[in-house]
């Protein structure tokens, strides 16, 4: 499934390199120093190492080839590795059962994967997969779903063949869940574990947001609720605008229709009455007795006309003045309304009281005892200081409204006067004109039937005369009314708008007196009043009402979104440590099971084991210090592995007390229990066998021969028995130049030649 290594610029191979592995077992060979090892720290490279010590360096430009006497240095280091991805039927597990065909990455749907890394001199890094780029986490989680991990258990580089039985227990559960292919469960649940923090995270801010936007809506709901109560109001005052309007016009309509028809009625009879004395003032105009008599009729005529003129006048303006004496009389009801005050009594009313209670008072002082007789003084002295202060005109307590009231009732009271001196005056002048038309009457002795004609026609005339001033003053009244319902409209739209005006006409006007009308007026001052109080309509505070519940109802939705995502992830969690677990077990079973034969095999007997570490001891280690060149595992609360041996005729008491070659032979039989459990891609052993005597190199070489069966092996070795059982040899060289060089060696070729 590996099917070449291409190198460009990385370490000691300055010029593009290409090392295809075409066969099950490669090894790579040369001297000390010619680059060998690079072709392995190639491999780490590209699979995203990012530990520097592990690479043999320092910095990230010390992968680059630094150049040489004979050749230019190197920008940019370069490794891909090349995957054949068709699907093949691989071999799963120590027993040699095989699963039907599959991609070595099956997300993947490309016959062949290349993954290459490049690195710069400025430091940075870039990843791609098949020329398209990623992250370096991309890289990881595809590499893991192949068995390749971060751990670099698959890569035993050299001096390294002793360091799973070095490392910390920790570190080695990590690499042992590595070779068995866990990191892809680990990779989901540590990615499950980010998004249910960060749901978590999330479901705080949400009920922060709820606790902080729920004060606003409370304000906002009892501002809306005193809208409402606003709305109810100015809807029953647009009721009762409706039912005033429509009464008030048609009674405007037919009070002035009527008042001009009667006006009309009566200016007719006054013409006539005007025409009969026309024609008999003609007949007697060469009458000089006549015509003295007449004269003085006529004179009497004059002073009855003028005196009638002055009180129709008189009557235009009375009825002006009662106008403006309601229009005073409901301004100050309004005013009083608002401010709270009480409305006086009219003065007359004040005055008759007044003398009601001194008339009681009086009565009962003659036959009361002398005690209720002096208590009955103090009450009428008091009440005498009381009437003295507020009946006075000269007091300026009264409000500016009440002022103009009591004005215009003096003057109406003055008005009322001089109408009654003037009824009382052409009395008189209608009393003279009598007389002079009876001293006419008297020198006619004929025609007296005519002369009671013509009086009736002057009685008539100033009746009818009478009458037109009585109904121009209704007119005036009725303008004034008119007025005042105009005025009344306007309000009505500025405060309810339209629908105040959209009243159905009446036909007729209800059966029922003028003052109920009036008591309809008054409340509808006392709703103005009262919807002006309430405010306006409020449309911004409505609109930011609805929008603050629709927003409370979808941070709701959200809160019960993520607390069902949040429920979600505890249970795939709950799944994926279940299943970890479970495979960690069953895993570390087989591992057992083939690290206690290749134990046995390459000791020629003994014991060895994998065995869980004590959780109490494991947390007190908590602060172990790992390998710099190692990957931190994440692995809280899990216990490590601890590893147990027994060798044929010793006794160890401690993997530090095991010999170089003990631990090396140690090593590698747990390095190849782990990869006949779960084989990786390939494996990658940096001269592993340089501590090998002959007798172990052969059993080396057959431990190689039985896992090539499973992995792809690249060996870099020294090693003679090592290198025979290699289907392809590569030899790496360096030149003058001081760039590594290969040589390759086919030995299914190299035989047929030989031949």
């Amino acid at each position: 499934m590996l099917k070449r290594l291409e190198i460009a610029g990385f370490k000691s191979f300055a010029r593009k390199t290409v090392l295809d592995f075409s066969s099950a077992a490669t090894a790579i060979v040369g001297p000390n120093g010619s680059g060998k090892s690079n072709v392995a720290e190639a491999f780490r490279f590209a699979l995203g190492e990012q530990s520097m010590k592990s690479m043999r360096g320092k910095r990230s430009e010390d992968l680059i080839f630094a150049g040489s006497n004979m050749a230019p240095r190197a920008n940019r280091a370069a490794v891909a590795i090349v995957f054949d991805n068709t699907p093949h039927t691989r071999p799963h597990g120590g027993n040699g059962a095989s699963q039907g065909p599959v991609r070595i990455f099956p997300k993947l749907d490309f016959d062949e994967v290349a993954i290459e890394r490049a690195v710069f001199r400025d430091g940075t890094s870039e990843y791609s997969i098949n020329g398209s780029k990623a992250r370096l986490r991309d890289i990881q989680e595809l590499l893991a779903s192949a068995n390749i991990g971060e751990t670099g258990h698959h890569i035993i580089s050299q001096g390294e063949a002793d360091r799973i039985l070095l490392a910390h227990p920790r570190e080695r559960r990590a690499m042992l869940e590595d070779a068995l292919g866990l990191k892809v469960f680990e990779f989901k649940k540590q990615e499950a574990e980010r998004k249910l923090e960060k749901t978590e995270e999330n479901v705080k801010q949400v009920e922060a947001l709820r606790r902080e936007i729920a004060p606003h809506i409370k304000f906002l709901s009892k501002q809306v609720e005193r809208l409402e109560r606003a709305d109810s109001l100015r809807q029953e005052l647009q009721n009762a605008y409706l039912q005033y309007f429509a009464i008030e016009e048609l009674y405007l309509e037919v009070e002035k229709k009527k008042a001009h028809e009667d006006k009309a009625r009566a200016a007719e009879r006054l013409a006539a009455a005007e025409a009969e004395l026309t024609i008999f003032e003609e007949r007697t105009t060469h009458d000089t007795e006549g015509i003295k008599r007449t004269e003085a009729v006529r004179t009497a005529e004059r002073e009855l006309d003028k005196a009638t003129n002055e009180r129709a006048q008189l009557s235009r303006e009375i009825g002006r003045m009662e106008g403006s004496l309601e229009s005073a009389k409901r301004r100050s009801l309004q005013v009083a309304r608002e401010k709270d005050i009480q409305v006086k009594i009219s003065r007359d009313d004040f005055e008759s009281l007044r003398k009601e209670l001194d008339s009681q008072c009086s009565i009962s002082d003659t036959a009361a005892p002398e005690s209720i007789r002096a208590a009955l003084l103090s009450v009428r002295h008091t009440i005498a200081v009381f009437f003295e202060r507020f009946a006075s005109t000269t007091e300026t307590f009264l409000a500016e409204e009440e002022t103009a009231v009591y004005g215009y009732e003096d003057q109406m009271r003055d008005l009322t006067t001089k109408d009654t001196e003037l009824a009382r005056h052409i009395d008189e002048a209608r009393n003279a004109l009598a007389r002079a038309r009876e001293a006419v009457f008297a020198y006619e002795e004929t025609g007296r039937e005519e002369r009671h004609k013509v009086f009736a026609a002057a009685e008539a005339k100033a009746q009818e005369e009478g009458v037109i001033a009585r109904l121009e003053a209704r007119l005036q009244t009725l303008t004034m009314e008119h007025e005042a319902y105009v005025v009344e409209r306007n309000e009505a739209l500025a405060l309810v708008g339209i629908p105040a005006l959209a009243y159905e006409k009446l036909t007729e006007l209800p059966q029922e007196d003028r003052r109920v009308q009036e008591d309809r007026r008054r409340a509808i001052d006392r709703l103005k009043i009262r919807v002006e109080e309430a405010g306006g309509a409020g449309e911004d505070v409505r609109t930011e009402h609805k929008d603050a519940v629709e927003r409370e109802a979808y941070l709701a939705r959200e809160l019960e979104d993520l607390s069902k995502s949040a429920l979600g992830l505890h249970e795939l969690i709950s799944e994926l440590s279940e299943e970890l677990t479970k495979s960690f077990n069953e895993g570390l079973h087989k591992v057992n099971a083939s690290f206690g034969e290749f134990f046995a095999l390459m000791f020629g007997g003994g014991t060895a084991k994998l065995i869980l570490e004590d959780v109490s001891v494991a947390n007190d280690d908590e602060e172990d210090e790992f390998d710099e060149g190692m990957p931190r595992p994440v692995m809280k609360g899990k216990p490590g592995i601890d590893i147990s041996v027994g060798l044929p005729k010793k006794r160890v008491q401690s993997l530090m007390q095991l010999s170089g070659g003990e631990r090396a032979l140690t090593s590698i039989a747990l390095i190849f229990a782990m990869s006949q459990v779960n084989p990786p891609p390939f494996l990658i052993l940096d001269e592993t066998d340089a501590a090998l005597d002959e007798a172990n190199s052969r059993r080396y070489g057959d431990m190689i021969e039985n896992l090539a069966r499973r992995s792809q092996l690249i060996v870099i070795s020294h090693n003679r028995e090592t290198m025979s059982r290699a289907g392809i040899l590569y030899g790496v060289t360096m030149g003058a130049d001081g760039i590594s060089k290969l040589l390759s060696v086919k030995f299914e070729d190299a035989v047929t030649v030989a031949k």
